[in-house]
This record gives structure tokens, C-alpha cells and sequence, in this order.
């Protein structure tokens, strides 16, 4: 598992003329800003005092660097810090992106359901692509088997009802490479996600 911090897309000083990567000289982003960004974007490290460890890094107080990094995401510089477990690496080797063809009356009310339910890490509403892709509801299910997937999909079927017209089970077929937004500069890091296809 690594612990990951994501520069935001739509934070005010992205660069314009390449949006995987933000500005250099943008306003906002002091040097001591961009130092812990370029620092942390490949994650955090995993250690008891990752905030010291990153301090000690960038020459500074591991206080100073949580403050920064919190008046970053309250800007929107910074979208999130969250671990990113490695599935397979827990023994979750079959990993579905279910994507649903949901009722639009009832997927707001069904979507909020549905990101509550074990077993979903994510969910989120999408548009659908008439007339060859009707799904506007997708969520992620992981398990040890494919069967433990399906039965997690049959369950979620039943919580959607008659809302519900048709579902797919997209599967992870391999690991990628897997890298946020980067800060001009700074070279990608190793972690991994997965690609999926039709299951």
C-alpha cells in the first residue's frame, strides 16, 4: 500500500498549455508549496511521522508541513490524501468495475445507496453514450474469487430493482502503471492500477 497525495486538476494555476502538470510560477504555489508537492506526489512515505519525514526533506518543521499541505486542499491545489491499497497485493484478485443502466428518476437516491454498500470502493454517477453505451451508474467491487464479485453483482442487482435495466461486469485484466497529476518536472512514480475489460 502506498499513501498518495493528488494535485487537483482544477485548481486555479494549472497550466493551460499542458494539463497533466501545473505551473511552475503559478500564483499561489510558493517554492516551500511546490517542494512538498514534488516530494509527496509520488506518496507519502510510510512511516509513524510522514509529515516529519517529509519536513526533514524539504527543510522544514513536519507541522509546517501538514499546515501547508491542509491550506493546500482547502484551495483545491491539493484534491485529496489517501492510501491506495495494492488489491492484489491483499489477495482481492478479482476486481469489477460494475457499470448499470439505472433509471435517471431514481439514481441520485440509488447512487448514495449503492457507495454505502461493503464491498464498493467506488461509485459514481457518468453520462451514458447513445446508442452504444447505456450505463450512467458505475461501481467498483472487489473480491478473492470471480464468483465472490458475481454474488456481490447479484446482490447490488437486487438493491437496484426494477430501476435497474441492465448491468455489466467490466474486469481487471492487468496492473499499469498508475500516476496522478504531476508538477512540471517531476518524473512519474511506480505505483500501479488496473485496466479493465468486458467480463
Amino acid at each position: 500500500m502506498s499513501v498518495s497525495t493528488c494535485p487537483s486538476r482544477s485548481a486555479p494555476n494549472s497550466d493551460k498549455q499542458n494539463p497533466n502538470a501545473l505551473n511552475r510560477e503559478a500564483p499561489g504555489l510558493d517554492a516551500a508549496d511546490r517542494a512538498i508537492v514534488l516530494v509527496t506526489q509520488a506518496g507519502l512515505p510510510l512511516v509513524p511521522d510522514p509529515w516529519g519525514a517529509v519536513g526533514r526533506e524539504v527543510g522544514m518543521s513536519g507541522e509546517e508541513v501538514l499546515s501547508r499541505m491542509q491550506r493546500m486542499q482547502a484551495r483545491g491545489v491539493i484534491r485529496r490524501v489517501a492510501a491506495v491499497p495494492n488489491h492484489y497485493r491483499l489477495g482481492y484478485v478479482a476486481n469489477g468495475m460494475t457499470v448499470w443502466d439505472v433509471d435517471d428518476a431514481h439514481i441520485a437516491r440509488l447512487g448514495r445507496e449503492v457507495a454505502t454498500i461493503e464491498g464498493v470502493s467506488h461509485c459514481y454517477r457518468r453520462p451514458r453514450h447513445l446508442p452504444h453505451w447505456p450505463y450512467n451508474l458505475f461501481a467498483m467491487l472487489h473480491g478473492r474469487s470471480f464468483d465472490e464479485v458475481e454474488r456481490q453483482a447479484e446482490a447490488l442487482r437486487e438493491r437496484l430493482g426494477e430501476a435497474c435495466r441492465d448491468y455489466r461486469i467490466l474486469y481487471s485484466s492487468r496492473i499499469l502503471k498508475k500516476t496522478g497529476l504531476r508538477l512540471a518536472g517531476a518524473q512519474p512514480d511506480a505505483a500501479s492500477t488496473d485496466t479493465a475489460q468486458q467480463g
